[in-house]
């Protein structure tokens, strides 16, 4: 067997995967090292794919050439399209997936994936010559060999599970830790800490009344992750199940709390402020009687119920205690307990935008070992670091997205210049371009650059020119087409729509809050004759299409914004300046520079602690 590679991906979470995939369909032979095959992709926490801000991660994953977005379609039992109240820059994708499914369809990816190989093994020490990694040794005794590597370790560095006082080693439950690693990385240099994350016991769906509950179904339109046509929901639609603790349940909860490793001292780690355990949020809400639950099947054929909303690491009896006042839940049996895991993450202003460690040169982190939570998270920074391990195998210039070109440049940019001081979550306000980063044009914001890069196939770049052309042609048709009041005033009186005086443009009453492009259709029959020519596509086209209408001056605006504050990302400082001679700026701006070691003037400007008047200055040596 041949021990050299191009690119080594350490672990097969939803980082590893991506990276392996990518670095390999761009031409890397790749190699991908996972402590269990059987487990490749598997989805630790709940069972779904998207949400706020996330949605958009993994649509851009895809438009990019990635793979989560074809693999959560095809395992999807129930996709909704969060915030539709709400305007097109907050519209978000989200997707239940079988679990099992999932992972078939992700070893399937893998294991028919040209240049990509697959070995089940424990990595125990990194081989690092003259400041650049060349490999790495196995808990096997082989020493592989590589170009690159990609360490995406998720919770299994030092992973430590908490249930109530008991403490277990693992990086999930029934899955050993990994060490080794971590120590060696900090033995030369390399700043680590712990953080913590929890997950919701399991419950038997045959001891849930699920009468008692209020049903939430999915949505059955055309939306789904991928923007490629092939790839389609197929399983059997599920629904999901809503319920509310009460202050039974509180009361319960509260006489745990003596035993909880999260006010007992047991945990001392980071924890996510934005997914809390059910322990915290009746201590840091106390004046709440009542938190919402979802119960989240876990598949098609399974009985597994996940109960979101309801992590914790309680001791079993209380959280049984505490499940059995809840309504619907009065005899719920339990698979497994909820518990707590504590794990070794990397401060990420180690890391250059290409998600290459400073220090050590062709290594890369991704994933939670960053310090970010979530599914997505990983996934775009994993496609991001398996990019860049495959161009420094064969030279190129570094693949980075900046801020106003993807919610993943904002993840990673975030990461690189502020850090973290607890696990990082995207939200779309943490997007200062939102608008321009919508979930609908991830394809037309990306997949060229994606082709560009040998990343994206041939037959997605073909769907992506024949989507615009033809939204170009109906935005065309809609902007030129003449409507006359005597052919549309009753119609518009239909729709409480106040009735025309004189003639106007079709793109005039698309304009209106009231009517969508689908509404004139009916009215207009040239209209639903240019819409029928599109085809298979035709309702994600019309909708593109619609938001650009109606927001196009927002949209303008926006991006001239995005284009002005760009010019700073332009002007690069990095090993130009010796900021602590500089005693016109700030303590806290020369000890942040230096360490940090921004490449340009924009990420300095987005260091906390550095002023206006700090980035002013810099300007002022740089001759600007």
């Amino acid at each position: 067997m041949d021990f050299k590679y191009d690119v080594i991906v350490i672990g097969a979470g939803h980082a590893g995967n991506e990276a392996a995939c990518a670095a390999a369909n761009m031409g890397s032979k790749t190699l991908l090292i996972t402590m269990d095959m059987n487990k490749i992709g598997q989805m630790s926490c709940n069972p779904a794919v998207g949400g706020i801000a996330k949605g958009q991660i993994v649509r851009e994953i895809d438009a990019l050439g990635g793979q989560m977005g074809i693999v959560t379609d095809r395992s999807a039992i129930q996709f909704r399209m969060l915030n539709r109240s709400k305007g097109p820059a907050m519209w978000s994708p989200r997707s239940q997936s079988d679990r099992q499914q999932f992972i078939q369809h992700w070893i399937k990816t893998i294991t028919n994936t040209p240049n990509l190989f697959v070995w089940q093994d424990t990595v125990k020490e990194l081989v690092i010559e003259n400041g650049q990694v060349t490999g790495l040794k196995s808990a096997l005794g082989i020493h592989f060999r590589a170009k690159s590597v990609v360490l995406t370790a998720g919770t299994f560095l030092g992973g430590l599970m908490h249930f109530g006082k008991n403490q277990l080693v693992g990086g999930r439950i029934s899955e050993p830790a990994s060490f080794g690693i971590t120590e060696q990385l900090k033995s030369i240099g390399f700043s680590t800490d712990r953080m913590k994350t929890g997950t919701p016991c399991r419950i038997d769906g045959r001891s849930i009344d699920f009468s008692k509950m209020t049903e939430q179904k999915g949505e059955t339109d055309f939306h789904k992750f991928s923007f490629l046509e092939e790839a389609k929901r197929e399983l059997k639609q599920e629904s999901c199940w809503i319920t509310n603790t009460n202050q039974t349940t509180h009361d319960e909860l509260r006489k745990g709390l003596k035993d909880s490793p999260l006010f007992n001292g047991q945990i001392q780690s980071i924890g996510p402020r934005y997914c809390p355990s059910i322990e915290t949020k009746i201590v840091t809400f106390a004046d709440k009687i009542s938190h919402q639950l979802f119960l989240e099947p876990e598949g098609v054929d399974s009985q597994e119920y996940y109960l979101n909303g309801f992590s914790s690491s309680l001791p079993l009896q209380v959280q049984i205690a505490a499940i059995h006042t809840i309504l619907g839940l009065e005899n719920a049996q339990l698979f497994r307990p909820g518990y707590a895991i504590e794990y070794d993450f990397f401060d990420p202003t180690q890391l250059k935008h290409t998600l290459e460690t400073k220090r050590i040169k062709n290594l890369f982190f991704a994933g939670q070992i960053n310090g970010t939570t979530g599914y997505e998270e990983a996934g775009g920074q994993g496609l991001i670091a398996g990019i860049n391990a495959h161009i420094n195998c064969v030279g190129g210039n570094e693949f980075t997205l900046a801020r106003n070109e993807a919610y993943i440049g904002v993840l990673i940019d975030d990461l690189v210049t502020k850090g973290v001081d607890e696990p990082y979550r995207m939200f779309t306000s943490r997007a200062e371009y939102r608008l321009l980063l919508r979930q609908d044009d991830a394809d037309v914001r990306l997949t060229s650059k994606g082709f560009e890069i040998g990343l994206a196939t041939n037959n997605r770049f073909h769907q992506l020119q024949t989507k615009i052309e033809k939204q170009n042609e109906l935005t065309s048709f809609i902007k030129d087409f003449p409507i006359k009041p005597a052919n549309i005033n009753n119609f518009l009186a239909s729709r409480d729509s106040s009735e025309l005086k004189h003639g106007c443009k079709l793109s005039d009453l698309v304009l209106r809050p009231q009517l969508s492009i689908f509404d004139l259709a009916e009215a207009i029959p040239a209209l639903k004759e240019k819409i029928d020519e599109i085809g298979t596509r035709k309702e994600e086209i019309v909708e593109a299409t619609e938001v650009l209408l109606k927001y196009e001056g927002y949209i303008e605006r926006e991006r001239l914004i995005a284009e002005k504050l760009q010019r700073l990302e332009h002007i690069n400082i990095r090993g130009r300046i010796d900021y602590n001679s500089i005693q016109s700026l700030s303590t806290e701006a020369r000890q942040k520079l230096t360490k940090i070691d921004p490449e340009t003037i924009g990420q300095a400007s987005r260091i906390p602690g550095i002023s206006p008047s700090d980035v002013n200055i810099l300007l002022v040596l740089l001759g600007r």
